[in-house]
């Protein structure tokens, strides 16, 4: 159903963990640096002032979308084993023949070539379907077809 939590895959969330970290670092350095708003500086001072402001308050908003997404995470449980969904491993089978296997993301890496993200055309197009089912994409030479021979 839209708007339900989605899982996530294990290297999806630890790489969240590890960006969360490092803003979490980024953003206390960025608010020792800010001066008490009741000294008065030349205007590039204030100008300073509210770059590295800006700067926390970026980190800060960044921090909070990781947090909620690693919370509706664990209200989502472990990726589905019988519908495609964010965090499942599908293998699917191509027209000529070959199979593959991906991990669905909300995250590329380009370290995985096992994993699409769920805002791919494949991946997009494999979400919410079965073992069995054909699923039609946009592939760099026009509309393609695969089939979801099985969900792990």
């Amino acid at each position: 159903m839209p708007g339900d939590p989605e899982p996530i895959s294990a290297q999806a969330r630890q790489a969240l963990e590890k960006e969360l970290a490092v803003l979490r670092q980024e953003h206390d350095m960025a608010a020792a640096t800010l001066q008490d708003t009741t000294e008065t500086g030349d205007h590039a001072d204030q100008a300073d002032e509210l770059q590295r402001s800006e700067e926390a308050a970026r980190l800060e908003r960044r921090i909070d979308e990781i947090t909620v997404r690693l919370r509706q995470a664990d209200l989502a449980g472990p990726a589905p084993t019988d519908v495609v969904g964010v965090g499942s491993t599908v293998t699917v089978r191509f027209p000529d023949g070959s199979t593959d296997t991906f991990r669905i993301s909300e995250l590329p890496d380009a370290d995985d070539r096992q994993l699409v993200t769920s805002d791919s055309p494949l991946g997009g197009a494999l979400l919410g379907h079965r073992p069995g089912d054909t699923v039609r994409y946009d592939a760099p030479d026009g509309q393609a077809t695969a089939v979801v021979v099985s969900i792990g």
